[in-house]
């Protein structure tokens, strides 16, 4: 009798582990269980920041379907990329729009792309924009979840390699370690236009990057070491340089999480100048013209006779830090000294060549009107630099304005500068900064007609220092906006913009 419920217990349990493994069977083989991801990696030159929309259904409106899914998410830049998305395996529609109007609601963004996206799990799918805004190309790679488990105890991290290069050629790639040179690199692989290579695992360590076009051993791109101490997944993204090295290559760094570009590590950097000293009682022989000198790089000026409201061409040297020195053009009398100029690799930069007054209190008691006459007794000038990164960015529906506030006044210590619309007032303008004195602020504008009103408070009251039309469109460049004291204007104060000169097109 015990023998025969032994046996019946046995099948009884043989039963229910044939169910157990039927039922894990068909969860296993289930498509639609689990999870992929999803990120958008935005390589499109001249676009505004864009924002990805997944929907499940383009025609249903989630509003009114609780279980519906759709998502807009924050705005991508140039050169940057989604943090990975995780998303339920299922098919799904996607849009890329950007914002053209003060909304950022999902109805009201600007489509300029839209496809279908199938999820699959543990794999991350990356939609990348290139070329113009006006006509964007878009592919989806999808790329293996790489578990990275074992490679924490084998120090090892993945790496891959994907050619944006907007030429199109194809390029090789390597790898040398820190202390090595290019004789010692070894060829990763050879890339042809959009290719996404296969994930290759190597040692954590410190690593040096090159680039040569396809077939050739002249590097055209050299990396800084780049170190490599996590068994994460790297994607290499090889693209456009865009800033003021004559390298063709930078390098995209892309993890799961940030994207982190790196340019070559010889790369020159630029800068031009701009002179916003006028003629004042104590520059002696001062006339509204300076020479500019690069301590270091030659004996003779770099920039001659830059005359007052007026920025130099831009000029090209090597990285690093230098001292400037600038000179009275008619006969040569120091103006100022000494000054630094740092510039790092690829950067384009412009110096602010300012004077500013400074009341004398020779005995420190605090007093600069000694005799009670109501005139300040003794006034001292001098020369002050202010350096500003210039913008690279070549949007055509967006452009970066970056305020100087060079305006000195006993009166307030700070400006307010409004873009107005046609449907707007000062108080209810959208785009406004506040900017104190010797400092700067930058905001994007849609492409539009502004007013624009530089304002400050005076003893309570608001105090129009200047205003005037500001147009935007499709064919305006990044600008600076500059705000001076002018003897010579009705209020007192002036404005001046100019181009924030790209670095590729200066000589």
């Amino acid at each position: 009798m015990t023998t025969l419920n032994t046996l019946q217990a046995l099948k009884s349990c043989l039963a229910a582990c044939l169910l157990l493994f039927i039922l894990l069977g068909c969860e296993s083989s289930d498509d639609s269980s689990g999870e992929g991801y999803v990120k958008l990696y935005n390589l499109s030159k001249d676009s505004p920041s864009i924002y990805l929309t997944v929907d499940e259904n383009l025609t249903e409106d989630s509003d009114e379907d609780d279980d519906h899914y759709e998502q807009t998410y924050s705005a991508i830049a140039y050169g940057y990329a989604n943090s990975n998305i995780s998303l339920t395996n299922q098919d799904y529609f996607y849009q890329l729009a950007w914002q053209d109007d003060d909304s950022t609601a999902t109805d009201d963004l600007s489509v300029i792309y839209e496809n279908s996206l199938a999820i699959t799990a543990d794999t991350i799918h990356m939609i990348v924009l290139s070329d113009s805004v006006l006509s964007p190309q878009v592919m989806v790679h999808s790329i293996p979840v790489i578990d990275d488990e074992d490679d924490a105890t084998n120090d090892l991290f993945n790496l891959s390699v994907l050619n944006m290069h907007s030429n199109q050629q194809a390029v090789d790639f390597y790898f040398s370690k820190e202390n090595e040179s290019f004789n010692e690199a070894v060829l990763v692989g050879q890339y042809s236009y959009q290719q996404l290579s296969d994930s290759q695992k190597l040692d954590q360590d410190d690593y040096v990057f090159y680039i040569t076009t396809a077939g050739s051993d002249e590097v055209l791109f050299r990396s800084n070491s780049i170190t490599f101490a996590y068994s994460s997944q790297n994607i290499m993204i090889v693209k456009q340089n865009t800033g003021a090295g004559t390298s063709p290559y930078v390098l995209d760094i892309m993890s799961d999480s940030t994207v982190i570009e790196y340019v070559d590590t010889d790369a020159e950097a630029q800068f031009r100048a701009y002179n916003a000293v006028a003629n004042h009682e104590q520059l002696n022989n001062y006339q509204l013209a300076f020479d500019l000198h690069v301590n270091g790089v030659s004996d003779n000026p770099a920039i001659t006779s830059l005359l007052y409201g007026e920025v130099s061409n831009a000029l090209t040297v090597a990285s690093g830090d230098y001292s400037v020195d600038i000179t009275n053009t008619e006969d040569n009398t120091p103006l100022l000294s000494n000054h630094l100029l740092s510039l790092v690799e690829n950067t384009n930069k412009t110096l602010f060549f300012y004077a500013e007054q400074e009341y004398v209190d020779s005995d420190n008691d605090g007093n600069i009107d000694e005799n009670g006459d109501g005139i300040i007794d003794e006034i001292e000038v001098n020369l002050f630099s202010l350096m500003v990164e210039n913008s690279l960015l070549s949007s055509i529906y967006e452009h970066e304005i970056e305020i100087v506030n060079l305006i000195q006044s006993d009166d307030f210590a700070q400006v307010a500068v409004y873009f107005v619309r046609q449907d707007e007032t000062i108080e209810s303008a959208l785009y406004n900064r506040d900017i104190s004195y010797k400092n700067t602020s930058s905001l994007l504008l849609k492409n539009n007609s502004y007013q624009v009103f530089v304002v400050a408070k005076d003893n309570g009251s608001s105090i129009i220092l200047n205003s005037f039309e500001l147009i935007l469109n499709e064919q305006s460049n990044e600008q600076f906006l500059i705000l001076e004291t002018s003897e010579h204007s009705p209020t007192g104060y002036k404005t001046t913009m100019f181009a924030q000169t790209r670095a590729q097109e200066s000589e």
